[in-house]
């Protein structure tokens, strides 16, 4: 028996009431994962987007920062 059969089976077991609390559950695990996706995507174009910038010359010195706030 696979896994969908299995849950498949177990729910229909359950009272109608539970059926729709366990599906607002699944529903809350599908926007949990659907939400961490696109954060991983956010953090990987981000270093994408910042990748060797370490190798860049330095546009303003702290100098020039100090002149600037104060």
């Amino acid at each position: 028996m696979t896994l969908d059969e299995k849950i498949y089976q177990q729910v229909q077991g359950l009272p109608q009431s539970l059926q729709e609390e366990l599906l607002d559950f699944v529903q809350f695990l599908r926007m949990k994962a659907e939400q961490r996706e696109k954060q991983e995507w956010f953090d990987f174009s981000l270093s994408s987007a910042l990748k060797d910038m370490d190798n860049e010359p330095a546009l303003y010195s702290l100098t020039d920062i100090k002149v600037a706030f104060e």
